[in-house]
Parts: structure tokens; sequence; C-alpha cells
């Protein structure tokens, strides 16, 4: 562990994991930046996490409950939320932010800048280079959508009425050839029956990379 971090409580960091050391980012010139760090990690062997540089906030945020395989790697300026799963050589570059509850299978890839939200599941080998939207199961190199992340949805207690919601939605904004700003206003249509599409509208109408197709 080296610094400056903040780092939180009841967190597990194996042998030979990498954190809180300077960034791989050539324009790093050692400025006083930060990694911090939520509760209830589990870090694994050789995984590696760095700090962040004056190019964004300065600071690397790790939220809590999160587990991190061996050889992971966590770039600078990174934000990761709350109960993601990074599986064995996952790896996001500079400035990504990760939602809640992502999993990143392994041998997976996040392109720097690139958003994911909540819920979605970034499939093994894929290599994501635009935003993917909260719920979304990804595949392939560029990585493209699939489905919804129905599994994941029912684990962590969303309603059948709400998944079939989110399928809709998800086929509204994938599958239907329409316009991002067509798919979006039909979504809004479902949103005062189905609050959980809002972060999809939330991700795609605040996206600068554009969202995988």
């Amino acid at each position: 562990m080296k610094g400056p971090s903040k780092i939180g409580k009841n967190n597990h960091i194996f042998q030979f994991a990498s954190v809180g050391e300077a960034c791989q980012d050539k324009k790093y010139k050692d400025e006083p930046t930060q990694l911090i760090i939520g509760d209830n990690n589990i870090i694994r062997e050789c995984a590696t996490i760095h700090r962040g540089t004056i190019q964004d906030e300065g600071i690397t945020k790790i939220g809590s409950n999160n587990l991190f395989m061996a050889y992971t790697h966590v770039a600078h300026d990174a934000v990761i939320g709350d109960n993601v799963i990074f599986a064995n050589n996952a790896s996001v570059a500079g400035h990504v932010h990760i939602g809640d509850w992502v999993i990143l299978a392994g041998n997976s890839g996040v392109h720097q800048f690139c958003k994911v939200g909540a819920h979605a599941f970034i499939g093994m080998y894929s290599g994501v280079n635009q935003d993917v939207p909260p719920y979304v199961t990804t595949i392939g190199t560029p990585a493209r959508p699939v489905a919804i992340n129905t599994e994941g949805l029912k684990r962590r207690g969303f309603e059948p009425d709400e998944i079939m919601a989110l399928r809709r939605a998800y086929k509204t904004l994938f599958r239907k050839g329409l316009k991002a700003d067509e798919a979006l206003a039909q979504l809004q249509e479902e949103v005062a029956n189905f609050p959980a599409i809002q972060p999809m509208i939330d991700l795609v109408t605040n996206s600068t990379r554009g969202i995988i197709r």
C-alpha cells in the first residue's frame, strides 16, 4: 500500500497486490494525487489500483463491498461503485466510471473515459470502447449489447414486471432501429410506471462517447 491513499474498514489486500502506486500515465509528474477506498473490499493477488492525475479530479475512487480478483487493474482517475466484481484479468483504463453491481468477466477491458451503468454485465473478453447503459450484458470486441442482465436483476430483488419493462426498454434502445432521441422519447413514456428505466435514459442522454450498438 502506497499513498497518498485513504482506505476504509475491513478491507483485505492479498500478497503482491499494488494499491495506491503512482499511475502509468506519462503526463503524471509525481503530483500529490490520491486513492480513496471504501469498506469491505477484497483485493486479490497481483491486482493493481493506481492513484489519480491532475488532469481529472486527482483521485481514483473505489467504493465498498467490491471484489478485485487476481491480476485485475484499475487505472488512474477511475471511479468504481459498490458491490462490483472484477474477474481475473479484467481491467479499466483511466477516467472510467463503473456503476454499482457491475460485473466485469475475465479478460474484459474498458477504454478510457467510458462509463458502464449499474447492474451491467461485461462479458468475457469484451472490449468496451463506448458507454454501456445500465442493466445491459455485452459480448465481443468491440463490445456489443446482447441482452438485459436478467439473472443479476433477479438476484438483486428486481420484481418480474420491472425486469420485463427493462427488457422492453432494451429492445427499444437496441433492436428497433431507432435513433437515440427517438428511443429515449419512447422510454420516457414508461418511466412513470417503471422508474428503473430512468438510469438508462440518464446515461444515454449524458453520454459523450456514445453507447455501444
